[in-house]
């Protein structure tokens, strides 16, 4: 016990000693009756990351962007994304109930790449995109990611010396979950339906072991408050348990979304000493079962949501954007709002 509580204090000390770059967010699956399953994050920034929805039928043809020996493939799955920039996918749900989220992990380190090499390779940017074209479960992206036919390589935000390292989640219509990240060059993967929550650093495994000391203080006595990875960790995983289990997709939803809120950093909150700590900047909310997926900007006090099965995915049906990133006001299910559009290009190498 005692050594148990020195390696404790030690990864709480370590999660103190701020990095130079870091972003925050909180990802969240809800498990209710009936197959009510809701999966919600939070992507936390520390200045402005504009942000679209756009919705991508089946078919399209995608390279991974990183050379003359991309991995190649044709989109099995229509999907609607998040995007960062109009530059890479950080959240998205697929036709199938397949969702992804893209986390900031800066213990990340990814395999050696040489672009013009022998060994495929992916850019970052597509990591989630990847998964929802081909993938109907997270088992089955869990299969086919563990055979590792291909390198995840990442490289600078463009404009600025942040080098993105971020983990992967993915959560299915079943209440199955996987965490991939990319530690020491090796891909490590957590796969269940007990995964529920994940935050930024430290890498999973730390996250789980600090999680575990807290389970043993009832929440309803004391939770950690703080803005920090490891104390937003603790409450998600609180009080995404804590929170009424029902079918009743209103409340379900307005519970989730309860907790994703408690977990966010109000707007212009920032630490020098702590750069874990950002801003939110957007919310989502994605209903598996349904096929709805939510988004919820700070700075609009809208919530807008698209129901998917209102939009076309066919193969070679158009590409849809509704624009968000200049604080467009739209409020309540949008997906008539949604405007043919030249697909965004993906940051490659």
């Amino acid at each position: 016990m005692k050594r148990f509580c020195q390696t404790l204090l030690a990864m709480l000390a370590a999660l103190g000693t701020a990095l130079p770059v870091a972003h925050a967010c909180t990802r969240v699956v809800y498990q209710g009756p009936g197959g009510r399953i809701l999966t919600a994050r939070s992507m936390d920034w520390k200045t402005e990351i504009p942000a679209n929805l756009w919705v991508l039928p089946r078919g399209i043809e995608r390279q991974g962007e990183a050379g003359s020996n991309s991995v190649r493939w044709k989109a099995r799955y229509g999907s609607v994304v998040t995007t960062s920039w109009d530059i890479a996918s950080s959240d998205g749900m697929n036709e199938k109930g397949l969702v992804g989220n893209m986390l900031w992990l800066v213990e990340s380190k990814y395999p050696a790449f040489e672009k013009d090499g022998s060994k495929k390779g992916l850019a970052i940017s597509l990591w989630l995109q990847y998964a929802l074209d081909n993938f109907a479960t997270v088992a089955e992206a869990v299969a086919a990611l563990r055979k590792e036919e291909f390198v995840v390589v990442s490289s600078y935000i463009p404009g600025t010396e942040i080098f993105a390292t971020v983990h992967l989640s993915l959560s299915d219509a079943s209440g199955d979950n996987a965490i991939f990240e990319y530690l020491d060059g090796k891909l490590v993967i957590h796969h269940g339906r007990e995964y529920v929550t994940m935050t930024n650093s430290p890498s999973f495994d730390e996250q789980l072991a600090i999680n575990t000391y807290w389970k043993g203080i009832p929440g309803t006595i004391q939770l950690p408050g703080t803005n920090r990875a490891a104390d937003r960790f603790v409450r998600a995983s609180y009080y995404i348990q804590a929170i009424p289990k029902t079918e009743d997709p209103r409340a379900s939803l307005a519970s989730v979304f309860s907790v994703i809120r408690n977990c966010s950093v109000p707007l212009g909150i920032s630490s020098p000493t702590e750069p874990n700590i950002s801003s939110t900047r957007w919310r989502t909310v994605a209903d598996h079962q349904n096929l709805v997926y939510y988004f919820d900007n700070v700075l609009n006090p809208n919530v807008v949501w698209v129901d998917l099965k209102k939009m076309d995915l066919k193969e070679g049906a158009p590409v849809r954007k509704l624009s968000l990133a200049n604080h467009e006001n739209y409020a309540g299910e949008s997906s008539m709002n949604f405007v043919v559009a030249k697909p965004f290009k993906f940051q490659g190498l």
